[in-house]
């Protein structure tokens, strides 16, 4: 699925199967949670809103959280 296919109207769920670059390389992993409001997440502040959210992800390899905005994140089908 390319970036452009994730939009707004297309929201991540909690337990979806996503994917990510890191590096130069592509990460898989799980969405953990929406973020909806400035919170501290994945070691760093995370400025998001309603309008704006992000998403907690935890890497299927390492077991390590990060945080991306949605249109970083690909949805695996």
């Amino acid at each position: 699925m390319a970036k452009d296919d994730l939009n707004s109207d297309k929201e991540l769920h909690k337990g979806d199967k996503v994917e990510w670059q890191t590096h130069g390389t592509t990460t898989e992993g799980t969405v953990v949670e929406k973020i909806t409001s400035e919170t501290e997440a994945a070691g760093r502040t995370v400025k998001a809103s309603k309008d704006e959210p992000q998403y907690r992800v935890e890497s299927d390899k390492s077991g390590k959280d990060a945080v991306h905005k949605p249109e970083s994140l690909d949805k695996k089908n």
